[in-house]
């Protein structure tokens, strides 16, 4: 369901047509207008919530954005025009699915959210406590969010549970051979002083080896870090039974293909998602 959806959602991060929503509220840069809009639904917060609840970005790009942003537009604004942002970069890959068709997404999508658990899930509360918008399509975005931000706070949990710092869980990343160094750390804003001393912290634990990979200890730790966060998100999948699932993906599978193979999403990205 993450392969599947995560391309519907991440058209905020990467699609020329929400970025311009964006700054069209007055936000300025991309740095910007990410944290401001990934944080409108939680509403003027201040650095150090962001930096807690996004969990794996160098503070400093946090700060270079945040609180400033607020002063540019507010949280109603920069909410409202991720909605738009997002129904415009969406509307050429759901061209050809029936109106009818993306309703029916949406409504399976808030069936798996009915009483959905929250608790210790920040942005997933945040997200599915906003009023979502009255367009189809924008709508059925905004419950991709809600279920991208479940799925990122188990995630994030299952990371702290494992002893990892955000700097050091992308370390285990590029380990792994998941994304490289060069895309990652530039995406998240860390120096080469803070990366080699994170790699020493995972090297000196036992779960680096000599040329940055993965050591058993490490390949196990990222297993259990993976399994974890899968059965942390569980439950609005469970919710919804097999018999919806295969129906969001009988829905949804165009659209998110249409998307990847449009070439929105770069194919080396920092979320990690796979190839299309």
């Amino acid at each position: 369901m993450w392969r599947l959806l995560e391309p519907i959602h991440a058209v905020t991060y990467f699609a020329p047509q929400s970025h311009e929503a964006l700054r069209a509220t007055g936000l300025r840069g991309f740095w910007m207008a990410y944290f401001a809009a990934r944080a409108a639904p939680l509403g003027a917060v201040g650095a150090p919530i962001v930096e807690a609840t996004f969990f794996n970005f160098s503070e400093r790009l946090v700060r270079r954005a945040i609180p400033d942003a607020w002063g540019f537009a507010t949280p109603a604004q920069v909410l409202a025009a991720r909605w738009a942002g997002a129904a415009r970069a969406l509307a050429p890959h759901v061209a050809e699915v029936q109106a009818a068709d993306i309703e029916r997404a949406g409504a399976l999508l808030a069936s798996a959210m009915v009483d959905l658990n929250c608790d210790g899930r920040t942005l997933a509360a945040a997200n599915h406590a906003v009023d979502g918008p009255d367009d189809a399509v924008a709508a059925l975005w905004q419950r991709t969010a809600t279920l991208r931000e479940h799925r990122g706070d188990g995630h994030v949990a299952a990371l702290v549970a494992a002893g990892l710092t955000g700097l050091e869980a992308h370390l285990t990343l590029v380990g792994a051979g998941t994304i490289t160094r060069e895309v990652l750390q530039g995406a998240r804003g860390f120096t080469d002083e803070e990366w080699e001393l994170a790699a020493d912290s995972l090297a000196g634990r036992g779960l680096l080896r000599q040329d940055l990979t993965l050591s058993d200890e490490g390949t196990e730790l990222r297993r259990w870090i993976e399994d974890t966060t899968d059965k942390a998100a569980i439950a609005p999948w469970a919710t919804l039974g097999d018999e919806g699932c295969d129906e969001v993906t009988t829905l949804l599978t165009g659209v998110s293909r249409s998307i990847s193979r449009a070439g929105v999403i770069p194919v080396l990205n920092p979320m990690g998602l796979p190839k299309p």
